[in-house]
């Protein structure tokens, strides 16, 4: 979508309905995002406190502090953007990355997606930690 929003060509021509689908999603993803970081004070798995050396790879888009504690991504992207700065940006790359428009979406698109990246490394984090916790128990 980021890619296509700057053409003037149009993702997915033949089936445009699966952007507007994953547009929903990732939308659910940045509100439950936010409800979680002013919600949920003490995540319910451990974070890695071990000072352990940790593989780029493994890091993803995250740093290590990130990658030993996921909440940190939420804690630190919604003190710099609000839910509605998300729907603004989401809206923006959904719409320009469907039609064919002259310019591109004006603003800071970049940092919104850079945002958004660490959240999904964060989210799939949270996943695979809650769901190794719940298999030990």
């Amino acid at each position: 979508m980021m890619a296509y929003s700057g053409k003037e060509k149009v993702l997915r021509k033949e089936n445009p309905s699966g952007i507007f689908h994953f547009y929903l999603a990732l939308r659910s993803l940045v509100r439950a995002g936010g409800w979680m970081q002013n919600k949920i004070k003490k995540p319910k798995f451990h974070a890695i406190a071990e000072p352990r050396a940790v593989s780029g790879l493994m890091l993803g888009s995250l740093s290590e502090e990130e990658y030993r504690n996921p909440f940190v991504v939420f804690q630190k992207t919604f003190r710099k953007f609000t839910i509605h700065d998300f729907d603004s940006f989401l809206s923006d790359i959904t719409c320009f990355s469907l039609g064919t428009f002259q310019k591109g979406p004006e603003g800071d698109i970049v940092t919104p997606f850079l945002h958004l990246n660490k959240i999904l490394d964060a989210a799939q984090l949270i996943v695979e930690r809650a769901s190794a916790s719940s298999a030990t128990e």
